[in-house]
């Protein structure tokens, strides 16, 4: 059997998520990796078979996504021909986390291809959705990687196609401690924007892990460097809390490690502002921006004395065999397909 793993490597979410799920899927089958994207600093321990460029959103460095520089780079001529020169005829399997070269080509090609990823739970029955007037952000969860199932992850189960989160082993493995300092991860706010919030609470050290920055440096009681995943893991494990983006992968890691958490969701991002409704009923607090109106609430988020702790289980090898039992081993025979699509007589 062979299989067709994608991942979008916008962020390192999926990229963790995939050194979990992919040791699985090869001891079962033949594995080739897409990777698309260009936001992503992890570098994965097997081999990348293709390589595109894909459609990438660029963090911008207001709280959002920098739209115009997203457009600039992402350029629909040369998608197509991604898509087009990928064939995924050979595969029996196609799983696309989010990807969107993958999906597409399987939807020209009308090739079966499975979502797994965050994503796929944000739209599906009983997950936590925000009312807003967000449409182009919901237009854009649910066209970006278009799949014929999806399986998705979520903070909580809202329904049995959904999964309670994966979380990569070097975090299960962390010894944690407590020395007092804040880890800061804001990847669409500029260092000087974060810098000049966080000075407002000298009673705290904040290291900050930058995005946009290439060296490091201290500014009182800000501790700034760029994103480097062992020094990252490091601070992680010995913080207080975590004040950060409303992405999945790093809000997931602070729950199972019992930090202190505190979201400041993306602007115009949809996904993010369910993720922070999600979290905001699970009692973790959420505030709009690095605004002065909000340290208030920044403020009694540090006199917090109670983080929530979440003992998500080590189920990757679980979701591997759920979904290869529902997608190959129930799969429906050829002249089943042909009858369901009324091209055989009965």
């Amino acid at each position: 059997m062979r299989i067709l793993y994608a991942i979008q490597g916008t962020g390192n979410g999926h990229l963790s998520r995939s050194m979990e799920i992919i040791p699985h899927l090869q001891k079962r089958a033949q594995v080739d990796v897409l990777l698309s994207g260009t936001q992503c600093e992890l570098k994965l321990p097997f081999e990348v078979r293709f390589r595109f460029h894909g459609l990438s959103f660029i963090f911008g460095e207001k709280g959002g996504i920098n739209f115009v520089k997203t457009y600039s780079e992402n350029r629909m001529r040369r998608f197509m021909r991604e898509v087009n020169s990928l064939d995924v005829s050979p595969y029996d399997l196609i799983i696309s986390d989010f990807e969107p070269v993958s999906a597409w080509a399987c939807f020209l090609a009308e090739k079966r291809c499975i979502g797994l990823s965050n994503q796929a739970a944000v739209l599906t029955d009983g997950a936590p959705v925000v009312e807003s007037g967000d449409m182009l952000g919901r237009f854009i969860l649910q066209n970006y990687a278009p799949v014929s199932r999806a399986y998705g992850f979520h903070f909580q189960r809202y329904n049995p196609n959904i999964f309670t989160p994966i979380v990569r082993q070097e975090v299960r493995r962390l010894k944690t401690s407590d020395q007092g300092h804040y880890l800061v991860y804001l990847p669409a706010h500029s260092d000087e924007r974060i810098v000049a919030a966080l000075k407002h609470f000298p009673e705290v050290e904040w290291q900050v892990f930058s995005k946009h920055g290439k060296e490091g440096f201290i500014d009182g009681n800000v501790w700034l460097r760029p994103i480097n995943n062992q020094q990252y893991l490091e601070s992680l494990t010995s913080c207080s809390g975590l004040l950060c983006a409303a992405g999945f992968g790093a809000t997931t890691e602070a729950l199972f490690l019992g930090k202190k958490l505190c979201v400041i969701p993306m602007k115009k991002q949809f996904e993010q502002q369910c993720n922070a409704l999600a979290l905001s009923q699970m009692g973790i607090p959420m505030v709009k921006s690095l605004k002065e109106k909000w340290h208030p609430q920044i403020t009694q988020w540090l006199k917090e004395e109670n983080p929530i702790r979440v003992n998500y289980p080590d189920n990757a090898e679980v979701i591997v065999s759920t979904i290869l039992r529902n997608e190959i081993l129930d799969a429906p025979s050829p002249i089943e397909k042909q009858l369901m699509a009324g091209l055989v007589a009965i």
